[in-house]
């Protein structure tokens, strides 16, 4: 019955084409450059290069280009010889490419990058110079941008910068270019090590134009450990809140260094000003949970997977389905996220004792790439309710598919353990780690941990010892060691030098800053201590440094802001250790 509909269709169409084509104007037909002789060099350039003879090759299809000053020749050309590895041809080919074409910015581009392999960067100048000429206005501060990375294989990054410089000196004052140009410099100067020029350019790029990313984000590169970048980066945000993409690179920086209330108030932006992108609210679950927040950190989750679950599926990618059967499936970011999501989820519910809610987001994940976690999590589960047995078991039954597998497991195991503080059994699985995987840092770490809480403190100090040797960057090695000295009040001075040793690895880490304030406290620098763990707390308002901070100021007879900061760390986690060994022993009653 819809035939003569569809015939209709098919004449109405017939008809358009016969009229568009009655009354479309004649299409001119342009000769084409490739004449006989242009045809047979190219016909034999090609057989060369497929019979392996590549400088033949290279030599036929370059006169050629030469010939017809064709692009794609020169480039065709060229690349025959950088996969030949002879770089001195491969320049020889794009000089004739610009001789022969001088606005070509391919042509440049492969100078510059050729005159950088060969180690004749000093050459590179005159290229850029004519490169950043030739190239459209519009493009220009892009390409401005893109220099630092022309010169990043320079082996000597303070030569590169010098040469950046001086070829962005008649853009440096342009409207147009000068934040550009500033940010390009600083760039490279940070590559030559030189933190005081790359800061000074960011802040006067920022200065000119506040609401410009390129600064901000150079300034984030210098991060942690540098307030003036800081503050560059504080002060884009202001100039323009809607700067989400700056923005979520500055929590990546601030949750590296453990800043997690500073990363939270900036993700409350961004869901304010986006509330519709998925990511953040990921992440601000995930930090919320961290400083034990689990109604706050449900109420992001569950928006993130809101979103994400209303988000149309994206298309599975035809090239990406077209292995066997027996490959293993390609990562699902959707999927991915969702599975994190539950697992946080499932934490949040825990934190508040509500394990039947934690195994019922667990039960929706299906995902064999995660298993480990969801048995982890559900082991915990277990003991918390006495189940210990049973718990270790669960993680035991996980499948392994390599050595690495069976360290993952092992290190499940014995977080569960320390979750329900068996110490001893946690410390036994630990050796068990240590002999099977030999002068491995991070297990030797965590055995360190555990032996701490056994009170066994000259093997821990030993095998933190044993970190630093293998791993001499380990900042949480040297933080632990010097905490322990502080703590029980012995070797201060060398307390301190490996705490400031931790923090030089990693600045501003409130946990390592927080040592640092106890240590001064026990060399009696109370106003440094307090100073100190101020700013720890108000980065990471964590119990532990609670507990130092409240005693600092109880010791300094600020009583009632010490009890209220002691009050604000037993709420968000009353079975703390630190904070309740504190106030028992300066006989404290919240």
């Amino acid at each position: 019955m819809f035939a003569p509909r569809l015939a209709c269709l098919v004449a109405a169409a017939a008809l358009s084409h016969s009229a568009w084509s009655a009354n479309a104007p004649p299409v001119k037909i342009e000769n084409s450059n490739l004449d006989a002789q242009l045809f047979y060099q190219l016909l034999i350039g090609e057989i060369e290069l497929r019979t392996g003879e590549a400088g033949n090759a290279f030599e036929v299809l370059l006169d050629a280009a030469r010939r017809s000053k064709d692009e794609q020749l020169f480039r065709r050309a060229t690349d025959i010889a950088l996969q030949a590895r002879a770089g001195d041809q491969a320049l020889l080919a794009a000089r004739a490419w610009r001789a022969s074409l001088p606005e070509s910015q391919d042509a440049l581009r492969y100078i510059v990058q050729l005159l950088v392999s060969l180690n004749r960067v000093p050459e590179t100048l005159e290229p850029m110079r004519a490169l950043l000429k030739v190239v459209p206005a519009m493009q220009r501060p892009a390409l401005i941008n893109s220099l630092p990375r022309f010169l990043g294989r320079a082996p000597d990054r303070v030569q590169a910068a010098n040469l950046i410089e001086q070829a962005l000196q008649p853009y440096a004052d342009a409207p147009d270019t000068r934040a550009a140009a500033r940010v390009a410099m600083g760039r490279a100067w940070l590559a030559a090590q030189d933190n005081a020029k790359a800061i000074e350019l960011a802040r006067r790029a920022h200065a000119l134009d506040p609401a410009a990313e390129g600064p901000a984000m150079l300034a984030i590169e210098m991060l942690p450990g540098s307030a003036a970048a800081e503050e560059i980066v504080l002060g884009h945000l202001l100039a323009k809140p809607t700067s989400n993409g700056v923005r979520l690179v500055y929590v990546r920086s601030l949750t590296g260094s453990q800043r997690y209330a500073d990363a939270i108030a900036q993700l409350e932006i961004a869901t304010r000003t986006e509330p519709k992108l998925p990511p953040p609210w990921l992440t601000l679950g995930a930090l919320h949970l961290e400083l034990r927040h689990p109604a706050e950190a449900t109420a992001a989750l569950t928006t993130y997977v809101r979103l994400v679950e209303t988000e149309p599926a994206p298309k599975p990618d035809a090239s990406a389905s077209a292995g066997t059967e027996e490959e293993e499936e390609a990562p699902n970011p959707r999927g991915d996220g969702l599975t994190q999501a539950w697992l946080l989820l499932a934490q949040a519910a825990e934190q508040q004792g509500n394990f039947a809610a934690a195994e019922t987001w667990l039960a929706k994940i299906d995902n064999p790439q995660r298993l480990l976690d969801v048995q982890s999590r559900r082991a915990t589960l277990l003991a918390r309710q006495g189940k210990v047995t049973e718990a270790r078991e669960l993680i035991r039954r996980v499948p392994e598919k390599s050595s690495e597998d069976v360290r993952a497991k092992l290190i499940a195991e014995a977080q569960v353990l320390r979750e329900v503080k068996r110490w001893g059994d946690a410390n036994a699985v630990l050796a068990l780690a240590n002999q099977k995987f030999p002068n491995d840092a991070d297990l030797l770490y965590e055995q360190s941990m555990t032996a701490e809480k056994l009170n066994r403190m000259d093997d821990m100090e030993r095998l933190l010892r044993r970190v630093i040797e293998i791993k001499p960057d380990h900042h949480h090695a040297y933080n632990a060691l010097g905490y322990s000295l502080a703590d029980r009040n012995q070797r201060l001075p060398e307390a301190k030098k490996l705490i400031q040793k931790a923090l030089e690895l990693s600045p501003g880490e409130p946990f390592i800053t927080d040592s640092l304030g106890w240590v001064e406290f026990r060399l009696g620098n109370r106003e440094e201590a307090l100073r100190l763990l101020r700013g720890a707390y108000k980065s990471r308002p964590d119990p532990e440094i609670a507990a130092h901070l409240g005693e600092v100021l109880w010791a300094s007879g600020q009583r009632e802001e010490a009890r209220k900061i002691w009050a604000e760390g037993r709420k968000r986690d009353s079975s703390n250790d630190v904070l309740r060994e504190t106030l028992a022993r300066l006989q404290v009653d919240l």
